[in-house]
């Protein structure tokens, strides 16, 4: 998929900087709730051309790490191609494009005079698994179970007990003032993807399929 392929593309660059330049490039490139909503302004060295509320979307192809970005990576492989299938290419452009900056959106909302950069595609990721989540609920995805081993599990389960662990995650986090995981970037992003998929899915593409369709690459 091209996302996966941009994202690593833009990583590898990130990679190839060195602390300061790379620190930087977070900071004009990485969603800063304070700066799209106007209460602070980049440092000159950091001066972006375009306006903050653009970084909504530029953040979604930053990652903070190896195993931030392969742990996304894998997410989108697993699950992207198939809610990809049911939109057709440039309409899942558009959907992902669009429900990561409203889930970029939500993370800023909770707190407008953070300072610290937002980066990586969990956002996005996150409206593609709650757009699969409506699209083929009773799809079976292989999970590693604790004292069970590989198993296959109802896509159903899998990513409405992911989105309770976000919840709880979400609300544990409340009032936290250092960085760490946008909790509320993965909550608004899954609810954005459930609330859009109606309107980017092809008209013969039905909710709540039995399986995953037989066209899957």
């Amino acid at each position: 998929m091209a996302f996966i392929a941009m994202c690593f593309v833009v990583f590898l660059y990130q990679a190839s900087l060195l602390e300061g330049p790379a620190q930087l490039f977070a900071i004009q490139y990485g969603a800063i709730p304070s700066v799209i909503f106007g209460h602070a302004s980049l440092p000159e060295e950091a001066a972006i051309s375009f306006p903050a509320i653009f970084t909504l979307v530029t953040s979604m192809f930053l990652h903070g790490g190896w195993m931030h970005l392969l742990g996304n990576m894998l997410y989108l492989w697993i699950f992207g191609n198939n809610v990809e299938d049911a939109m057709g290419h440039a309409k899942f452009i558009v959907f992902y494009v669009l429900s990561g900056a409203l889930a970029a959106l939500s993370h800023a909302l909770t707190d407008p005079s953070s300072d610290i950069p937002m980066v990586g595609a969990s956002g996005a990721i996150s409206a593609v698994l709650g757009a699969y989540l409506l699209l083929y609920p009773r799809a079976h995805v292989l999970v590693l179970l604790p004292a069970i081993g590989m198993t296959r599990v109802p896509a159903g389960v899998v990513l409405g007990m992911w989105f309770v662990t976000q919840l709880v995650s979400g609300g544990m986090s409340v009032g936290s003032t250092g960085g760490g995981v946008a909790f509320f970037a993965h909550i608004g992003g899954f609810l954005a993807g459930m609330g859009l998929v109606g309107l980017f899915k092809r008209k013969d593409v039905p909710f709540f399929a039995p399986s995953r369709p037989t066209w899957n690459r």
